[in-house]
């Protein structure tokens, strides 16, 4: 989710279900952490001490510590960049439905070239991929920018140059999913999920909200466009200096055909019913929720409270701040025995929370509802990276997570074509409640499917790190 999935990214027939005999559990994925920058490969004396601070441990690895500090800084722009796309779409087009448009010219690319950025992940230097990713987003935001400070921008140039940043996102997100596990240890994976889902809601829900409500207010849309733009650049910096996570592209992978890769990527999604279940519940999810998420909120705070720009930014910081105090507990506590029962658990309490957006009545009980569901989601989200990072094969991670981002985002561009106009049919608090309600009573439902919870005796899930990090 770039935030919470998601994020945070029509329509696709649920994948078939699963063979009768399930791939074994058992066989351990190839090793990982060859890179002689990761952390087992450096000697304990050398390590730096974070206090028995579990969440801190990864950044011992200076390969995760720059790619941390490339995400937080461009999650930051991302932060900024939320707050000044609503009031900048809303200047030019109080309405639901010109929001929608700019969620579904920043969605369907994602959708279309989700598949192949998973195959360019799993083909070639996973850094040099997120380099390129950053250079478009960077292109694609500057361009926004530049035209809002001319006063020449139009509602199409915003739906062109946010079709091309989703593209970039496209490229982005297999790419960091896949590279994560090649440069951290696995029993430090729960860890460096829980830092990753404590910088994301800091920087993308807290921080920056903040200063893009601020600088909105003061200067106007243009200048936090071009901040954003600046953030990609900063990152796609910091990648470069990592090291490289890959020699070559290897053999068979180069004379392998695209869509052979592709299908060898689902055909393992399809043995594994953990995983299958989990992106149609989620796509399904997400369906009902994130396009009045995306769309109704501020028309709510704006609107309805009489908020500005800072009292929308306050309420995605106060998300910010319950998904940071999630990772931190989750990076203490580890990974739970029932890992896959507590995602869904938390997923659904998340998108019933977020029916109460339908009777606030002041900024502070929108805060308040912003700070209990993202915080419930985040709890999800970081379970589910490590069951991803712990349980897929190195070699077929960037394509699973590929079908990860595009299955739970097909259906979102969907969301976002529906929300107005339902929103204009049963009015927008109608729609806002019954989005949640519904989602959370579907994401309820898929728990019961036979065979879901048969991974949470698996014992790679429960690795523990003893002693130094890495150990």
């Amino acid at each position: 989710m770039n935030e919470v999935r998601a994020p945070l990214e029509a329509g696709a027939s649920p994948p078939p279900p699963p063979p009768s005999t399930p791939a074994p559990l058992a066989t351990p994925p190839p090793p990982r952490n060859l890179n002689p920058g990761s952390e087992d490969a450096a000697p304990l004396g050398s390590k730096r001490s974070f206090g028995g601070i579990a969440i801190l441990e990864p950044l011992r690895n200076r390969d995760f510590a720059l790619l941390w500090a490339g995400m937080a800084i461009s999650l930051l722009g991302d932060g900024i960049y939320f707050v000044a796309i609503a009031w900048q779409v809303l200047r030019l087009e109080n309405a639901a439905t010109a929001l929608s448009l700019v969620g579904v010219a920043w969605t369907v690319p994602q959708v279309l070239f989700l598949l192949f950025a998973g195959v360019m992940s799993d083909r070639f230097e996973r850094r040099k991929v997120l380099v390129l990713a950053d250079a478009t987003r960077a292109l694609a935001i500057g361009g926004v920018g530049l035209l809002t400070i001319s006063g020449d921008v139009e509602l199409w140039h915003i739906l062109v140059l946010v079709a091309i940043y989703g593209t970039g996102d496209a490229l982005f997100m297999p790419a960091f999913g896949a590279i994560v596990p090649d440069i951290v240890p696995s029993n430090r994976l729960v860890e460096a999920n829980s830092l990753d889902q404590f910088v994301r809601p800091l920087m993308l829900r807290f921080v920056g909200p903040a200063i893009g409500g601020l600088i909105v207010t003061a200067t106007g849309a243009g200048p936090a466009f071009m901040i954003d733009a600046g953030t990609f650049v900063l990152s796609a910096m910091c990648i470069l200096l990592m090291r490289r996570t890959r020699q070559a592209p290897r053999e068979s992978t180069l004379k392998t055909g695209v869509m052979r890769e592709i299908s060898e990527g689902l055909r393992f999604v399809r043995t594994q019913t953990w995983l299958w279940v989990s992106l149609v519940a989620q796509a399904v999810g997400l369906l009902c929720f994130f396009g009045p998420l995306q769309v109704l909120v501020p028309i709510i705070v704006k609107n309805d409270l009489n908020g500005s720009a800072s009292d929308y930014g306050l309420v995605l910081a106060a998300g910010g701040v319950g998904a940071i105090l999630a990772s931190l507990v989750m990076a203490q506590r580890g990974l739970p025995r029932r890992s896959v029962t507590v995602m869904f658990m938390n997923l659904a309490a998340g998108t019933f929370v977020f029916s109460f957006f339908a009777i606030v009545n002041s900024t502070w009980q929108a805060m308040f509802v912003s700070f209990v569901m993202t915080a419930t989601f985040t709890n999800g989200i970081i379970v589910w990276g490590t069951l991803m990072h712990k349980l897929v094969p190195s070699q077929l991670l960037g394509r699973v997570s590929s079908l990860d981002w595009m299955v739970s985002t097909t259906l979102i561009p969907l969301s976002f074509a529906l929300t107005g106009p339902i929103a204009h049919a049963l009015g927008e608090k109608a729609t806002l409640a019954s989005a949640g309600v519904l989602a959370g009573i579907t994401i309820l439902a898929f728990l019961a499917t036979p065979g879901l919870r048969r991974i949470e005796t698996d014992p790679r899930l429960h690795e523990r790190a003893t002693g130094a990090a890495g150990a």
